[in-house]
């Protein structure tokens, strides 16, 4: 993953303290803790990274301490809870040294006066802990809904051609093992099942490369960044929860953040170019002025409506900020003219995090961005349609089989919201470092931010199965660790 450069100003506005009354989910003075009609004695997590305590773009011990199933599993042994044992990472790095593209994990260093995000040196080997199990907490990095049915994929055979998870290789029972057969292996009298993300969150953050599968029910064809079909979704996570509560256990689902509550994609402005000069400005406009040329007769030849004539137009313009120059493979294809598919970001266009550096050495302007670094318009609407059935389609599982539900998407739009959350007298958001709930990947959170969606499943859970779970104290949780 690229470097994020930040301002060092970041460092004068950290998480800070407000004045304001505590406020707890569960306030449980002068209250005995319960399970209520639901039985804690054995509480099974299943789920990807989110689950796992996957953070600043790794898996490693600290961050699996702080998962949210393991503050969950805390709260419930208060209440006749059993043991809950993590898939534990041997260091607090992550990675594995023998794999291409697992690195350790990001952390912050003062770079050129400015504060950066980079990968550490992978800690380990990729190891084998499948004798210690079997173990409660199934969250598995990178796994999208289909993944956890899949037979084989924890087979170390199977990694070279993307057919097993690496993290799953690690504690499968088995090399035929699947993720939800080992967790139904384990009789569980309670589960949480959050699954999803991955489902149209590869196709998001890899700026569109890849395809919407809707009314392909095939998941054997789909390619690593393609979205998921939302009756694929449905119908695993269907089959997962009748297996799961097939002897009567209890447990609860919860439903898929929007990916513009989370600051992987709005950290960068859509429109970033600003600070231009009126020379720079003369200079950049004079070199797309044969572009723009060329669409004016493209557009007179009928090739180009007015309205994608003035879409595609470059123009730089002195004290204002500016769209970035990008490629869009969604516009008319004038290649037979030797016009290529440029237009300037607008606010609908969504730049990644990953691409903060890009601009930085000048992309978007004379050097224009390539797919992979923005989320275009149409390709974010093709994750909001997907994201709203997913969400429709795990509801509806909940409410038909009795199960509480979180809505772990109206948290996130919460936390992204003007106000944030407050907790205790200190004040959350999702502003990227500085809010004090996300990590350094921008996509997952940190200690203190599971510790809020593990509050989340713990008034849920109390609300709809009686139980007095008391909320875990967010406060006490990690967030970003500065240098």
């Amino acid at each position: 993953m690229k470097k994020i450069l930040i301002s060092s100003i970041a460092l004068s506005t950290l998480l800070f303290s407000i004045s304001c009354e505590t406020e707890f989910d569960t306030d449980v003075n002068d209250i005995v803790v319960s399970q209520g009609s639901a039985n804690f004695s054995k509480y099974v997590a299943l789920g990807n990274s989110l689950t796992s305590g996957y953070r600043d773009n790794a898996l490693y011990i600290d961050g699996q301490n702080e998962s949210y199933p393991n503050m969950l599993a805390s709260q419930m042994m208060l209440a006749g809870g059993g043991m809950f044992k993590q898939p534990l990472m041997p260091n607090n790095s992550g990675g594995f040294t023998n794999l291409p593209g697992f690195a350790g994990k990001f952390v912050l260093s003062v770079v050129n006066g400015a504060l950066s995000p980079g990968p550490t040196a992978a800690g380990a080997a990729l190891d084998n802990i499948s004798g210690g199990g079997p173990y409660q907490n199934m969250g598995v990095p990178g796994a999208k809904s289909f993944h956890l049915g899949a037979a084989g994929y924890g087979n170390a055979a199977g990694l070279a051609n993307g057919a097993a998870n690496p993290y799953f290789v690690r504690f499968a029972s088995s090399a035929n093992a699947s993720v939800i057969g080992d967790a139904v292996s384990q009789a569980p009298t309670f589960f949480s099942l959050w699954i999803g993300n991955n489902d149209v969150l590869s196709y998001a953050t890899s700026g569109g490369i890849g395809v919407d599968q809707k009314g392909n029910l095939n998941p054997a064809t789909y390619g690593s960044n393609d979205i998921t079909d939302p009756a694929v979704l449905a119908s695993v996570i269907s089959s997962y929860v009748n297996a799961l509560s097939a002897n009567g256990a209890k447990g609860v689902l919860a439903n898929i953040p929007n990916i513009t509550t989370i600051p992987f994609f709005t950290r960068v402005p859509a429109k970033p170019i600003a600070g231009l000069t009126d020379v720079q400005v003369g200079q950049l406009n004079a070199a797309y002025a044969q572009y723009n040329g060329g669409l004016g007769q493209a557009r007179a030849g009928g090739l180009l409506s007015e309205a994608e004539y003035q879409q595609r137009l470059i123009k730089f313009t002195a004290g204002v900020a500016n769209g970035a120059v990008i490629k869009d493979k969604d516009l008319t294809n004038l290649s037979a003219l030797q016009i290529p598919s440029f237009r300037q970001t607008t606010s609908k266009d969504l730049i990644l995090l990953t691409t903060s550096s890009v601009l930085q050495q000048g992309g978007g302007t004379s050097t224009q961005l390539d797919d992979q670094y923005v989320l275009t318009e149409k390709e974010a609407a093709k994750v909001a349609v997907a994201t709203a059935a997913y969400n429709a389609a795990i509801k509806s599982i909940a409410e038909s089989k009795g199960l509480a539900f979180v809505d772990a998407n109206a948290k996130m739009a919460q936390l992204s919201g003007a106000s944030g959350i407050q907790y205790d007298g200190v004040k959350y958001s999702a502003t990227f470092v500085t809010g004090g709930t996300f990590s350094l990947d921008g996509v997952h959170l940190t200690g203190r931010g599971y510790a809020l969606i593990a509050n989340e499943f713990i008034k849920e859970i109390n609300l709809k199965y009686g139980s007095t779970l008391p909320s875990v104290n967010v406060n006490s949780f990690s967030g970003v660790t500065f240098p």
